[in-house]
């Protein structure tokens, strides 16, 4: 085993230090230009970089990780979305539980199949209750997971969902509106769901302005995770560091 991330994570949680993580699609980074971006998001502080995307249409896994690793220390995670996106040369993966849905195979069935996989790599395994929060529209997560997303305004099931997750031993929580959502996770939702378990929650999809970074950070969020904004913007990486930097400031004083 690579590194202890979750450790790191309830550590930074207990010290109140607010972590940053960026997801890149295999699909969508050029390969060509990946080693100027790594070192960009290195001096912007980026925590982790987090791989992987809904559909995956090009397998690009292992020339991504690859790329990354080599011009960074900053830990790769996995964050498949399904059991063939399992790259050995990466430092960890989310073992992603959908327990926001009722479907049976992203509760457990394709962790059957990845088990032994998984089992002879030296990646972390994380396990990670996932959630789906409605954000306005169809997803392709939640279309491709067949599964309905909770209510935006049912902070009440979150929470529930949440505990239940971590009475099961699931090591993190991951609220996501999904990659391309209208509108974020609520901070209510967030913040209900903070108060409500002690392991490192994890705040993704339709963070794209500093002000729902900061919003989601304020409301108890441990690990932002963003990517298109950044894709579109590579300014928003800069202004999401200085945030970063004035959370914890101010978490600490």
């Amino acid at each position: 085993m690579k590194n202890n991330l979750v450790a790191r994570l309830l550590e930074r949680k207990r010290s109140k230090i607010k972590s940053l993580a960026v997801l890149l699609d295999p699909d969508k980074v050029d390969i060509e230009t990946l080693p100027s971006f790594v070192q960009k998001a290195v001096l912007c502080g980026v925590d982790f970089f987090f791989i992987g995307g809904s559909l995956i249409t090009h397998y690009r896994l292992d020339r991504l990780v690859k790329g990354i690793k080599e011009h960074c220390s900053v830990p790769v995670v996995l964050f498949p979305g399904n059991s063939l996106h399992i790259e050995p040369g990466a430092d960890a993966i989310l073992l992603l539980s959908l327990i926001s849905g009722r479907n049976p195979e992203l509760l457990i069935g394709q962790h059957v199949t990845a088990a032994p996989l998984l089992k002879r790599s030296r990646l972390e395994i994380i396990p990670t209750g996932y959630m789906l929060i409605e954000s306005g529209r169809t997803t392709t997560v939640s279309y491709i997971s067949n599964t309905l997303p909770i209510p935006a305004d049912k902070p009440d099931i979150a929470v529930c969902t949440a505990m239940a997750g971590e009475m099961l031993g699931l090591q993190t929580i991951f609220l996501d509106a999904g990659s391309g959502a209208l509108r974020p996770v609520p901070a209510d939702m967030i913040r209900a769901v903070s108060k409500g378990v002690d392991i490192p929650l994890i705040v993704g999809g339709g963070i794209d302005t500093i002000e729902k970074a900061s919003a989601a950070l304020n409301a108890g969020a441990d690990l932002i995770v963003v990517g298109n904004a950044i894709e579109r913007d590579p300014l928003f990486l800069e202004g999401l560091s200085l945030l970063e930097k004035q959370e914890r400031v101010l978490d600490n004083s």
